[in-house]
């Protein structure tokens, strides 16, 4: 074994250690500010479950890598950047004290309302790198934002930093994001999806786009590496987005979690959005060809 052998082994070792860390001292500062009633009475249950998560996130990277299991470091590489993000992020907001105000609608908007046009800035930059940053469903962020700024202006700055995100995504999908997901999925698994994808990709990730619920942020790397074109994507990308975000943000305000029926409207619309993707899965084969029949028909009609 050469020195750049052993080198890169100690480098690889190291990243996984000291992203363990690194989550770990930003979650333990963060909770000792203690501005949350839940926070005081846990604390000590809370620290202890950040070091052994942290902890195995750390022996299981180096377990991995140990025994030569690819996929399996790099799975928690991955993970651990995605907490190390959200550790910072809980950090943020307990230093800011924000934390305290999540529980109150009221109160939230009051404290966003005292940063004036700042708080509208910091939430499209939020929604944009949440599709770059944080693969995480967009409907996460427009809850979000419907509790900060009500459903029409949650609606319109969610629209302008997602789709600003998703375009971004798909360009590096597009231009690097093939070496990335090879790297983080595997050349053979990525190109055998890929080549299930071939010829169904405008319709099915069309429909996963437009149907909440889904890491439709995931999709805009994925779209970029499928055979859609720009002009498609970007057209597509502005009519789901629309329809998906506007109507998720009216839904939070319309619908509440807190009572019975709100959970069970929100259950059922879930049902049905899963089962919706599923039969368009299972029959896109009769659907596809449905659709094209219907366009000649029409067009020989004309």
């Amino acid at each position: 074994m050469n020195r750049i052998e052993i080198l890169k082994h100690i480098f690889n070792i190291l990243a996984v250690v000291l992203m363990s860390a690194i989550a770990f001292i930003f979650i333990a500062y963060g909770l000792l500010y203690k501005n949350v009633d839940f926070i005081i009475i846990y604390f000590n249950l809370l620290i202890s479950i950040a070091g052994i998560l942290s902890t195995l996130f750390m022996v299981l990277g180096i377990i991995f890598y140990g025994l030569n299991k690819t996929s399996l470091y790099r799975l928690t590489v991955c993970l651990l950047v995605f907490v190390d993000i959200c550790a910072v992020v809980f950090y943020a907001l307990c230093a800011s004290n924000l934390i305290t105000k999540i529980n109150s609608v009221d109160a939230l908007r009051e404290y966003i309302g005292n940063a004036g046009s700042m708080a509208a800035f910091i939430y499209v930059l939020f929604c944009f790198l949440q599709v770059i940053l944080l693969p995480v469903p967009g409907s996460i962020a427009v809850g979000v934002g419907v509790a900060m700024f009500g459903p029409l202006k949650c609606a319109l700055f969610s629209l302008i930093g997602i789709l600003l995100g998703s375009i971004a995504a798909f360009a590096i999908g597009r231009w690097i994001g093939y070496k990335a997901v090879c790297w983080i999925v595997g050349k053979e698994s990525i190109d055998k999806w890929l080549k299930k994808l071939k010829g169904r990709d405008y319709l099915i990730l069309s429909l996963m786009f437009l149907l909440p619920l889904f890491p439709d942020d995931v999709l805009c790397f994925v779209a970029g590496l499928s055979s859609m074109t720009w002009v498609f994507f970007i057209v597509m990308i502005t009519v789901t987005r629309v329809i998906s975000i506007f109507s998720t943000a009216y839904s939070f305000e319309l619908i509440p979690f807190t009572t019975w029926w709100g959970i069970l409207i929100w259950v059922t619309l879930l049902a049905l959005v899963v089962l919706a993707f599923w039969l368009v899965c299972k029959y896109y084969e009769r659907i596809d060809k449905f659709l094209k029949s219907k366009f000649k028909f029409i067009r020989k009609k004309r």
